[in-house]
């Protein structure tokens, strides 16, 4: 596998990550959704509670199933074995780089505050839309059967911001 394959299967995930990718996904653009507005002139800020909820919502899903596999297990597990499911779970956080470089540009002046806070949600939405490609492909769907799984992915994702968004608000 050669390196720009892998640091694409870190960003945007891969057949075995989706869950993972989906979900850090959604986080991250439900965080942008509510404080891209708030906090645009402040990108550094917005970084901060991007990266921050991530790895607050990843911590909580490795502890969860953490207590899972120890109770299926019927004892504690090992430090191997927390770590394997860290591991697992790593699409969470790995969800968010993209879109935090894109904020980190617009941080550190390359890009004006609001083109960076756009340029992180579009590249969620892409992120998003390539979970719908990857599902279609493993699926074998027809090219019109791709397009309708990208649009429900997008649909379903997007609509969870949403919700998000007006609970918070």
């Amino acid at each position: 596998m050669t390196r720009a394959h892998r640091i694409s299967r870190f960003l945007f995930g891969s057949r075995g990550t989706i869950a993972g990718t989906v979900y850090g996904t959604i986080i991250v653009l439900a965080v942008l959704a509510a404080g891209g507005n708030a906090y645009r002139a402040e990108p550094w800020h917005l970084l901060l509670i991007v990266v921050t909820t991530v790895i607050v919502l990843w911590l909580a899903h490795v502890y969860a199933h953490g207590l899972e596999e120890s109770l299926s297990a019927g004892r504690r597990l090992r430090a191997a074995e927390l770590a394997h499911i860290a591991r697992r779970e790593l699409a969470i956080p790995a969800a968010a780089v993209a879109p935090s470089a894109a904020l980190v540009l617009g941080a550190i002046g390359v890009l004006r505050e609001s083109t960076a806070v756009w340029l992180a949600f579009i590249l969620g939405v892409i992120t998003l839309a390539a979970q719908g490609v990857r599902y279609a492909t493993v699926e074998r769907l027809s090219g019109r059967a791709t397009v309708l799984a990208v649009v429900v992915n997008l649909a379903l994702g997007l609509t969870l911001v949403a919700l998000e968004v007006f609970v918070s608000h």
